[in-house]
């Protein structure tokens, strides 16, 4: 689970212009101009914090064979080696990605963006 300290990569879109929202629809309206609406829209949320998982696997186990487990066992996972993790943002699932090593600790590259993800 990455750290609330950790620094997530954003769109460049400092640089955007604001663009004043109107009472109604613009048909005329630009991608740039809806980038910099999103941009100034999306400043409000810029420092809320998120909590993000990335699982490597589930299973299911009895209670019983739970407490039986000790140092050194092995809890086998529904997931193959080399195939995609499922990445987590509050819960909500948002991507797929694989396990990579970053220095001496674990990262995830995002593969695939999950659209209408349920957790």
């Amino acid at each position: 689970m990455a750290n609330q300290d950790d620094e997530v990569s954003l769109p460049d879109l400092a640089n955007a212009e604001a663009v004043p929202a109107t009472a109604e629809a613009d048909d005329d309206t630009s991608g740039d101009e809806e980038l910099a609406r999103t941009a100034h829209d999306l400043e409000a949320v810029f420092d809320v914090p998120v909590n993000v998982s990335a699982v490597l696997g589930k299973t299911h186990i009895e209670v019983s064979n739970l407490l039986k487990l000790g140092r050194g066992a092995v809890v086998e996972l529904d997931r193959k080696v080399g195939e995609a993790i499922d990445i987590y943002v509050n819960d909500r699932l948002v991507a797929r990605g694989e396990v990579v090593v970053v220095d001496d600790r674990l990262g995830v590259t995002m593969t695939e963006i999950v659209k209408g993800g349920v957790g």
